[in-house]
């Protein structure tokens, strides 16, 4: 569940390669300290072994590949493990120091597993068709990697169980969500009209008129295949792969009213005004909005637990080695950056560094 609570997005500011010297400080999270030795050797053995680099892509997308050097990583690698490693310390601390808490050995026994089905899952997500399983991943750790990620695995299952706005992901827990928020499930009927940019104007005050949604479909929009159908392109369950998309796009619409603020979208090199209506809600019985119910749970589970991972790590006194890369401050909370190689314009160019060096022989 670490990465589910940590749901943060790496900065890809450069590909600069490195490398981990044995003087390099490492990792440090309130006074405890992850040696430059443990990390090159744990970033050697994902840059290195392809079923494990395969799966921790899957759970934090980046490259991992070996760099120029045996040792060596690209910093995008360097940066994003060095964050999960930061997360993991802070959450295991405060588990441990603050919770008062240690993972007992059914616990970690349930945590391999979870860690092994959060990897696959991930890889199915990310259409990652990796050549070994999770389990294998986890062989290819060397020994002290292994149980770091297992138990703070274990330390994240038992934090995200002590939040109190967690829900449970029990068959009662989703009914009960369902029935108070029946109504984000109705399966939707949608219309749409592709209308040409110089002629929104023309198509706001058809609407205004009061001009139906079918009538301004078939005047206006440029999919002929929906427009003679009065804009009609469906019905959407919760089952529908597209229903989260679909229901953020129409969330606050009335009945039978394109919105009045289209999305522009482009296609084939012309862009477009995109309008949407429902013209149709309909109740769905729970037992079909079960896995739409369970994805916002989910959700609103994960939202709550990366709210105190990143109170913990805004609270947690962070030293990265440079080599690794820059603690800061993401759109999305505390983060470790990759550091940026500079702009072109900013360094000599080669012709007058030719020129110096002729200079002076």
């Amino acid at each position: 569940m670490r990465r589910l609570v940590a749901l943060f997005v790496l900065a890809l500011l450069g590909a600069t390669l490195y490398g981990l010297s044995s003087s390099s400080s490492g990792i440090t999270v309130n006074h405890q300290t992850v040696s430059a030795n443990t990390l090159q050797s744990e970033l050697s053995a994902i840059s290195h072994n392809n079923t494990l680099q395969c799966f921790i892509t899957a759970l934090s997308p980046t490259s991992y590949a070996p760099g120029a050097g045996g040792y060596s990583i690209k910093a995008t690698g360097a940066a994003a493990w060095a964050n999960l490693r930061v997360e993991g310390l802070a959450i295991s601390q405060y588990v441990t120091m603050t919770l008062k808490h240690h993972p007992t050995a059914h616990e970690l026994a349930l945590a391999t597993s979870s860690l092994e089905g959060e990897m696959t899952s991930q890889a199915t997500a990310n259409s990652f068709r990796c050549p070994g399983t999770s389990t294998e991943a986890l062989a290819e750790m060397p020994s002290e990697m292994r149980t770091t990620e297992i138990q703070a695995q274990a330390d994240s299952l038992y934090l995200v169980q002590k939040i109190k706005t967690t829900k449970p992901l029990t068959t009662a827990s989703m009914k009960s969500y369902y029935a108070q928020h029946t109504s984000d499930y109705d399966t939707l009927c949608v219309s749409v009209a592709l209308v040409l940019p110089g002629e929104v104007s023309a198509f706001a005050k058809s609407q205004a008129a009061g001009a139906s949604v079918a009538a301004l479909a078939k005047q206006y929009s440029q999919d002929s295949a929906s427009s003679v159908k009065g804009g009609a392109v469906g019905c959407f369950a919760p089952t529908s792969t597209s229903y989260t998309s679909v229901r953020s796009d129409v969330v606050s619409l009335a009945l039978n009213t394109f919105a009045t603020t289209p999305n522009y979208i482009t296609n084939n090199g012309s862009t477009y005004a995109l309008y949407v209506a429902v013209t149709k809600r309909t109740a769905t019985p729970f037992n079909k909005a079960a896995s739409a119910v369970l994805a916002d749970l989910q959700s609103l589970n994960a939202s709550s637990a990366n709210k105190l991972k990143n109170d913990l790590l805004g609270a947690a006194a962070v030293h990265v080695d440079p080599a690794l890369g820059r603690w800061g401050l993401n759109t999305t909370g505390p983060d470790v950056f990759a550091s940026a190689k500079p702009l072109a314009r900013d360094v000599t160019g080669t012709k007058k560094l030719n020129a110096a060096a002729t200079t002076y022989k």
